[in-house]
Formats: structure tokens, sequence, C-alpha cells
């Protein structure tokens, strides 16, 4: 797998090379998502920004996410409505989102630690992909990272 950076690098130029713009939507990320496009030389003409929605509550107020009590935040229903969300409440082309549980702890459900959905927007259409991480919370969210800029990758090719 390529590194975080090379990924991000990637996805910058397959914006720009279709003159399309991206939004984020993270949860258990944090914001490790938008920060690695961001790091990228031109990333200002391509990343229209991002929605850290942390909490269920967060997801409801910045998004209009209403999928959290029925399905759980770590669920394709939620990815997918983030996902769907941010291209709604941006200006952008595109947009991923990641949810799930980096640990250590559960949310109290049956759901794993390290079960993370990764989702994408474009053109009217919606996809979500479940992954499962191993390793410490750090490891989790970094892998969750590059899983979502090489699907950002894939939707745009």
């Amino acid at each position: 797998m390529m590194e975080k950076s090379q990924l991000a690098e990637e996805l910058v130029k397959e914006l720009s090379a279709r003159s399309k713009t991206l939004a984020v939507a993270e949860s258990c990320t944090g914001g490790l998502l938008a920060d690695a496009v961001v790091r990228i030389p031109g990333a200002s003409k391509v990343f229209w920004g991002g929605f850290v929605t942390y909490t269920a509550d967060a997801k409801a107020v910045m998004l209009g996410v209403d999928t959290v009590d029925r399905f759980g935040a770590a669920s394709r229903e939620t990815a997918v409505d983030m996902a769907k969300k941010a291209i709604e409440r941006s200006a952008a082309h595109v947009s991923v989102a990641i949810t799930g549980l980096a640990g250590p702890d559960g949310d109290g459900t049956d759901t794993l630690v390290g079960t993370v959905w990764i989702a994408t927007a474009y053109k009217g259409e919606a996809a979500a992909e479940v992954f499962h991480f191993s390793g410490s919370r750090s490891e989790i969210r970094e892998s969750a990272t590059c899983k979502a800029l090489e699907k950002a990758i894939a939707v745009l090719k």
C-alpha cells in the first residue's frame, strides 16, 4: 500500500486533472483525512473543506445525518448519509466519509473496535464499504485515513 502522503498527492492530482473539488466528513479519524489532503501543495484548488462530526449530535447538527439512532454510528447507512450530506452542504463535487470505532473501547454494541465504514459520493451515486482494521487507536485511524484516500482516488477514476 502507498504511504498516506503519496495517496493524498495522487488524490489532489486526480481532482486537479478533472477540475473537481472534495469535501470530507470524518468521525473516528477526527480530521486526519483533511490534514493529509491540505499538506499537499495545490490542495487549495481542490479541497472544499471538511466536517469533523465526532459525536452523533455533531453528525445531526453539522450534516443533518439522522441514521445514527436507527443504525449506529459505525454503519453503512450512517457512512452513506454522511457522504451524501457532505455534498449537499458544500460546493464540492465528490465527498468521502469515515465513521467507525477506533477504540480502545467499544460503543456498547456488538460492533468490534477497528470496524470502520468508508463512503464516497460522486455524480449522484454513493457507496460504502466496511473495513476491519487492527492495531492501536492511532494505527486504526491512520489505516482508515489511507483507505479513504484510496477510495476517493478510485471513485474519480
